[in-house]
């Protein structure tokens, strides 16, 4: 296989990908282009190589950078920003990882903790209570596990992984 056939399938499989983390296709296909470039692009290099207007490119760059994923750089006597992504895939996966759990799981733990405290009595409000509880609790463990992960390092994970297959 050519490199631009490879590089061009691994952009579109990574922009695939990226709607299991929950962003959009062009947010990972810039995502991936830079991860796959050894130096730093501008947003103009970004516009031509992925064909995408400079509005699409402007607000999926920012929204990388908020999510710490890439990295906004300046070269002397440029004008133009460049950007370029961290190449250390376990950091990405920690970085995903917690930008993931701040979106998704907090704000569940939070609605949860809300709910449980409805009033009343009566098997319905004992079911929904129970139920609250048991889905806050696994969702307090789940989010312990995610914070273990992000705050962990590559050998400690992969160490403690060994031990749940074994």
């Amino acid at each position: 296989m050519e490199f631009e056939e490879a590089k061009n399938k691994f952009i579109q499989n990574w922009g695939a990908l990226g709607s299991s983390w929950g962003i959009n296709k062009t947010m990972a296909q810039i995502h991936a282009l830079l991860l796959i470039t050894p130096g730093v692009l501008s947003t103009e290099e970004i516009m031509a190589e992925l064909k995408i207007s400079r509005g699409n490119a402007n607000m999926n760059i920012r929204a990388l950078i908020d999510w710490g994923i890439v990295n906004k750089e300046y070269k002397a006597g440029e004008r133009r920003d460049y950007f370029s992504a961290d190449k250390d895939v376990w950091e990405i996966a920690r970085k995903i990882t917690k930008e993931r759990s701040k979106r998704e799981v907090e704000p569940v733990l939070k609605v949860l903790n809300e709910i449980k405290t409805v009033d009343g009595k009566g098997e319905e409000i004992e079911t929904f209570k129970n139920v609250i509880t048991d889905l806050e609790s696994f969702t307090g463990k789940l989010n312990g596990v995610v914070d273990k992960f992000v705050k962990s390092d590559e050998h400690w994970f992969y160490k403690n992984l060994l031990k749940i297959v074994k």
